[in-house]
Order: structure tokens, then C-alpha cells, then sequence
């Protein structure tokens, strides 16, 4: 019998029940007592839309024009790190997900695939999150091969000086790179597919990145390493080496995406790394209307952290996003029930914009504005 899921919470629940606590955690999970990442998603459900009406709203468009590349869906997914460990193949099942929906499909320095087998997967709609480690020459390394495996689009995440202390990882034993622990054997027992399943196509590590010295191919970086000491100086050598776009990660301030657009960046992401760094931050949500006024009518902004929704979307066009991208209710949807999760979640997405732009008498994202706020 095929499961039904009909909104995003319905994803998360499944994945919980079906994977284990410790990997369930993880994939949910967020910095310290986790407020903000609860703030971001109330914040965003206390953004109010003005129904209209006698509005002829037959033809509704998705497609959206971004970064030079006509999409045809106004979001995209997220960066992810090990997305394999929501559930084997996950970062193949969201490459195909991006090219049959045209939609962005980010990868990780943390991903489970490489760049080059990411990029092939993924044709022209895969972009490259890059992490910068204890070495600028090894980033820059990651760089190149991003390059020549044909990207266009680079995202240098920028909000993670340090990791946050994930209080839920901490007690179930969370580590990278992931190792099944004897004190995990009564969730892995009990969770028997996922660990079949894990087992039988190895248990998922980063594949870009090695936490061990003297690995072939592969720069040493370990997920707790300092990396404060990425500056505005390593962000104008980076805008000299990539030719291509170039697109800053984790801004909550308006004074610093105004550096950042003047630096040269073609675009500011702006998001609190759904929560997962700073518990103290503000909503995301809230900083982006205070961002595009900063920064202009015209400069491209993506915004994440606390969509739930189709309508979670449109609000966040409609307060001055350019581009919405989503990562936790992906690696649900897989976690839930893999491919066909994650199909399934591209289709209610979609939908539910279309539903709700019906509604406030919209029929072309590009007319998402103020003006449909309430």
C-alpha cells in the first residue's frame, strides 16, 4: 500500500519512526536549546497574505528567471552535509530530482558524492557549497575541481566560524565521520531496514573531504576545526579565482550584504543555517525584508531556514526573496521514504504554491511582492 503524505510534517514523522535516533537527530536537530530554529518557522507562519478575489488566475506560472538561468520552480535544495545517512543514495535520488523538475540541487563539501560524479549526475543544475578548512590552498583546491567539472555556480558558506554545540548529537553520540557505536546497538536494532540498507551500500562519509592525514585526493578537514580565519581578504581571492557565480551563504546582516554585493558577489543567500549555528539568532525570515532594502530592488537574494511549505515560499518571495532553497525537508521526505519521498515533496511544494497564489490572486511568481502581504 503506498504511504500518503500530504505536508512536510507528515515526512518528518515517517522519518522519524524509520530511522534511528541518533541519524533522526541529527537530520533534526539544531544549536543549543534549539529556539531558533523554532523561531524561524513560527515567524514565518505569523506572515499574513491578503486574499484577493475576481482575479482570473486559470494560468499560473512556477518558472523564475534566476542568476541568469530560467528555473522552472522558484526553489531548489539545499546544501546538506552526508545527506546518505537520511538514506542510502540520497544525494543520487536529489540529483535526479533536480534535473526532472529543473530545479538546483547544492552539494556539500560534507556531501556523500563526489564533485565530479555530481556534476555528471546532476548535468548543468548541481551547484558546489564550499566550507573552507585549516588550508586556503586545499579550498582552493576544491575550487578548481569544481571548475573543471563544469560548475557555474559556487556557494561559499560564510556563517560557520566555528561549529555550534548541538545539544542532541552531543547525547546520542553523533559524530563525523560516522561510525555505528556500541552504545547506538538497541536503535540500530530496532531500526533494522535502515541498517540493512546502510550496511549493504556503506556506511556514508564524506567523499571530498577526509578527516585523516596523507588520503589521496582528498584535503584534511574535520568537521570541528576552526575556520575563523576567513576574511574579507580570502573572500576577494576567492571572487578572483571563480569566474563563474558566486554566492555567499548564512548573511543575516544588512551591513554585511551590502560589503558582500560590493565585493563583487553575485548574490547573498540569506539564512541562520536553519538554526544549526547561532541559537540566539533572529529569525531569518525576519532580516530579509531589512536585507533587500539594504541591497536594492534588483540584487539577487535566496533565502532558507524555517520553510515548511509552498506557502512558506511565497512568503518568502513575497518579503524579497529571489530564490527559496529547503534542506531539512528533503532528507525527511528520503528519509520516509526515499526517492519517491522526495518526488512526492517537489510535487507538494509546488502545489501548494499554486494553491495559494490562486488565493491571493497571483499568476506569475515574478509578481510576488509586498502587495500580497496582508
Amino acid at each position: 500500500m503506498p504511504k500518503k503524505f500530504y505536508c512536510i510534517d507528515d515526512f518528518r514523522l515517517a522519518a522519524q519512526q524509520r530511522l534511528p535516533r541518533v541519524i533522526f537527530d541529527y537530520v533534526d536537530g539544531a544549536a543549543g536549546f534549539e529556539t531558533s530554529n523554532r523561531l524561524n518557522q513560527e515567524v514565518i507562519e505569523q506572515v499574513r497574505l491578503m486574499p484577493r478575489v475576481l482575479v482570473n488566475i486559470q494560468q499560473r506560472g512556477l518558472a523564475k528567471r534566476f542568476l541568469d538561468r530560467t528555473w522552472a520552480l522558484p526553489f531548489g535544495i539545499a546544501p546538506m552535509g552526508m545527506p546518505n545517512l537520511a538514506w542510502p543514495n540520497t544525494d543520487i535520488t536529489l540529483a535526479s530530482a533536480a534535473v526532472d523538475h529543473e530545479i538546483p540541487v547544492c552539494l556539500s563539501t560534507f556531501g556523500s558524492s563526489s564533485i565530479e560524479d555530481m556534476a555528471k549526475r546532476a548535468f548543468g543544475n548541481v551547484w558546489f557549497q564550499l566550507y573552507v578548512g585549516p588550508s586556503v590552498d586545499d579550498a582552493m583546491d576544491l575550487v578548481q575541481r569544481a571548475k573543471n567539472a563544469g560548475y557555474e555556480y559556487l556557494v561559499l558558506t560564510v556563517d560557520v566560524p566555528v561549529v555550534s554545540a548541538r545539544l542532541r548529537e552531543q547525547r546520542q553520540g553523533f559524530e563525523r565521520p560516522f561510525r555505528m557505536r556500541p552504545r547506538q546497538f538497541l536503535d540500530f536494532a530496532v531500526h533494522p531496514k535502515w541498517v540493512f540498507q546502510t550496511l549493504v551500500n556503506g556506511v556514508p562519509q564524506p567523499v571530498n573531504v577526509s578527516s585523516e592525514d596523507n588520503v589521496a585526493d582528498k584535503p584534511k578537514f574535520t568537521r570541528n576545526e576552526n575556520r575563523g580565519h576567513i576574511d574579507w581578504q580570502f573572500l576577494d581571492q576567492l571572487r578572483e579565482r571563480w569566474t563563474g557565480k558566486l554566492i555567499l551563504k548564512g548573511v543575516m546582516s544588512a551591513d554585511d550584504a551590502v560589503r558582500i554585493r560590493d565585493a563583487g558577489v553575485d548574490a547573498v543567500y540569506v539564512s541562520n543555517h536553519g538554526g544549526r549555528q547561532l541559537d540566539a539568532a533572529p529569525a531569518a525570515i525576519d532580516m530579509l525584508p531589512e536585507i533587500r532594502q539594504a541591497v536594492g530592488v534588483d540584487y539577487p537574494l535566496i533565502f532558507d531556514s524555517g520553510i515548511r511549505s509552498g506557502e512558506g515560499i511565497v512568503k518568502a518571495l513575497a518579503l524579497g526573496a529571489d530564490f527559496v532553497m529547503l534542506g531539512r525537508p528533503f532528507l525527511y521526505a528520503s528519509g520516509a521514504d526515499g526517492q519517491q519521498g522526495v518526488y512526492r515533496l517537489v510535487e507538494l511544494l509546488k502545489n501548494d504554491m499554486l494553491l495559494v497564489m490562486a488565493q491571493i490572486g497571483c499568476t506569475e511568481v515574478a509578481h510576488l511582492d509586498a502587495n500580497v502581504l496582508a
